[in-house]
């Protein structure tokens, strides 16, 4: 059995994240029982809500372990197999963490998952026809529930899980306008997304000068926002949100450090009559086979173009993941494996 380079977490943050928090080891593979399989990963994924399973604080998940390997999405394919359900050469994503090899035993639900890579590169099932682009889906499929004509508005529009959203709303017939940091994100958000418009943030000091650019590109109001950001920007979003207006919060990056994230203008919830509601996408798996059907067709035919910034090499991983929660990654976020 080969090899495994793993990344553990080595001691919890205190505050902000840092290099020093991980540790890159080696160890043996362990040989295969019946019914597992072996699994070589090609990539890994990075995700911001890594960042809160890092402390050991109460959380819709569990914490990270400390001294064990930091778990994540993965994709790769089977190299030794002693299940009937999978066989050497398929390509697979799974929830292998950051190492080179997995071991998974084949039986357990939901644990390893083969994937069709003739019309949707294998990385793309970490992003937008993965868990990212799940999340687009069931937050504004099911809870801002978008009618055509409408406004939607989305944060960290070029992110993957922001670049979804947006190609699934004007497969909807709705304005799609994004948010994101700095010229080139933006110009990706409309010219290859196809967005009606984005903000960029980096331009405003405050909500309220943020809050003057959202008028000009949403001249009727906001009907629908899918929150990834908090602070600032949940800010200025909330004083163009139309009456009834609905509110999916999928992550508040702003907070990731463990600081609190005060709102300035809460009395808008009941002033607007707004719908504010958080969700956990992996609490919601009967939607997944629906979601991924549109995201894969959607990025089959060219219609969903998803960037991604990938990373080279497991040791990449720390810094890629510091950088990714500054902001500094263009698209999904990937390290590849091998």
């Amino acid at each position: 059995m080969p090899k495994n380079k793993q990344i553990l977490l080595d001691n919890r943050p205190q505050g902000e994240a840092s290099a020093s928090n991980f540790k890159l080891v080696e160890s043996d593979t362990p040989a295969l029982t019946e019914g597992e399989v072996l699994v070589r990963h090609h990539f890994l994924s990075l995700d911001p809500y890594m960042r809160g399973r890092m402390n050991d604080a109460k959380s819709y998940a569990a914490p990270q372990p400390v001294g064990q390997v930091m778990q994540g999405g993965t994709v790769g394919e089977v190299v030794e197999s002693r299940s009937p359900k999978f066989a050497v050469g398929d390509k697979v994503v799974g929830m292998g963490g950051w190492q080179e090899y997995s071991v998974v035993a084949a039986d357990q639900p939901g644990a390893l998952r083969k994937v069709d890579t003739a019309h949707v590169p294998l990385s793309h099932y970490l992003g937008a026809v993965g868990m990212p682009g799940v999340t687009a889906w069931y937050g504004l499929v099911k809870i801002i529930q978008p009618k055509e004509g409408q406004t939607i508005v989305v944060s960290a529009a070029s992110g993957a899980v922001g670049s979804a959203l947006g190609t699934l709303a004007k497969a909807r017939g709705c304005r799609a306008v994004g948010i994101a940091g700095g010229p080139d994100k933006c110009r990706y958000v409309t010219e290859e997304l196809g967005f009606d418009a984005c903000v960029d943030y980096k331009q405003h000091a405050d909500a309220s000068s943020l809050s003057k650019a959202l008028k000009e590109a949403c001249p009727d109001g906001i009907h629908g926002y899918f929150e990834n950001v908090g602070g600032m920007v949940m800010d200025a979003v909330m004083l163009r949100m139309n009456a009834f207006g609905r509110i999916a919060l999928c992550g508040m990056i702003a907070g990731y450090d463990g600081k609190p994230i005060p709102m300035a203008y809460p009395q808008l919830i009941l002033t607007n009559r707004l719908t504010v509601e958080g969700f956990i996408v992996s609490e919601h798996m009967e939607v997944w086979p629906q979601a991924l059907q549109e995201l894969g067709t959607l990025v089959g035919s060219g219609k969903l173009r998803p960037r991604e910034s990938v990373a080279q090499g497991l040791a990449s991983a720390p810094e890629a993941f510091l950088g990714m929660l500054k902001g500094r990654n263009f698209g999904k976020q990937l390290v590849k494996v091998s």
